[in-house]
């Protein structure tokens, strides 16, 4: 069996060995910057785990799920020239550290590369792997727009959101655990319970990434806390507040949401009014139960218990635990 660090150092190996077309510098450079800048590297070592828990041979499922984690910093990447992000990871991101065009084509190679990847599955699962992969990357384009478009929203419903956050999150780490899943040998019914632990720790990761991008450090979490705050995005946390509120409150909330005060009074005065109403608690609540259905379809799948650790672990430690 691997570990989580053997399997992310593997992962990171890969990554440094891809191919690039050396005619132009000046495009592959930001995507060697993007995939070097560390990462958990979440959805290719939750892959190769999923293999490794049908199977102790993972090596042809190494340069797939590679392209699992070119996809993810692609999506980033193009993410964060809408946010309008300056950092990630606690480094300039791609568009502040060249330009914007700069970014996006950059970021449009990277898409290309991990479908390369994807097509050096093994012939046996090349469609349906490829099919899976391919579906996935459309809903999470679905699930950015849906994001833009709650941005102009002033009442967003929980339903609304949670559907958001499955197509643009989840769903990628759900596939990952799928995928990862099919190299290892499990039939559909074994893929398909593999699905639902990665679609429900998608959805747990996601609330979390909310709630520390409230009251996270910025030196831990990588990225300017309040930032979603600041861009006006419908988080968990805002649509709780929303739907809990008293009208007035929710009159309250809207205005300053939508003030262009300075960014730090902004960020403060939200988070004054989400402490108020005692936000994060509720959405710890919300991550502790979707982590809770991760672990039972996990439960249930067929593998021995021994071969489950290092995926429970992982699933622990998303949620900010240590053991």
């Amino acid at each position: 069996m691997y570990t989580q660090p053997e399997l992310k150092k593997i992962i990171d190996t890969s990554l440094v060995n891809l191919a690039y077309n050396h005619e132009s510098e000046r495009l592959t450079d930001p995507v060697k910057y993007v995939l070097s800048i560390g990462g958990k590297r979440l959805r290719p070592v939750l892959a190769l785990l999923a293999c490794n828990m049908y199977s102790d041979k993972i090596d042809e499922a190494v340069i797939p799920v590679t392209g699992l984690e070119i996809f993810h910093n692609f999506t980033l990447m193009h993410d964060d020239i809408m946010d309008k992000a300056s950092v990630r990871r606690g480094f300039p991101t791609v568009h502040t550290k060249w330009n914007v065009n700069q970014a996006i084509l950059s970021g449009d190679i990277m898409a290309f590369m991990a479908n390369d990847c994807l097509l050096q599955s093994p012939p046996h699962l090349l469609q349906k792997v490829f099919r899976i992969f391919n579906k996935t990357a459309i809903e999470v384009c679905v699930g950015q727009q849906l994001d833009m478009d709650f941005e102009k929203a002033t009442i967003v419903s929980r339903d609304e959101y949670i559907r958001m956050i499955e197509l643009k999150t989840a769903m990628l780490i759900a596939i990952s655990a799928r995928i990862g899943a099919l190299f290892g040998g499990a039939d559909d019914r074994e893929a398909d319970l593999m699905y639902e632990f990665g679609r429900n720790l998608g959805l747990a990761f996601q609330i979390r990434d909310d709630i520390l991008d409230t009251y996270g450090d910025k030196k831990v979490f990588g990225k300017t806390t309040g930032g979603d705050i600041i861009a006006g995005k419908k988080t968990f946390l805002y649509v709780k507040a929303m739907e809990i509120a008293t009208a007035d409150q929710r009159k309250k909330l809207n205005e300053l949401y939508t003030a262009g005060n300075d960014p730090a009074v902004k960020v403060k005065e939200v988070t004054d009014f989400y402490d108020q109403l005692k936000i994060r608690a509720f959405a710890e609540s919300q991550m502790e139960d979707y982590h809770g259905t991760a672990m039972d379809f996990l439960e249930k799948a067929g593998a021995a218990a021994d071969r489950k650790i290092e995926l429970i672990q992982m699933a622990g430690s998303l949620m900010g635990r240590d053991h």
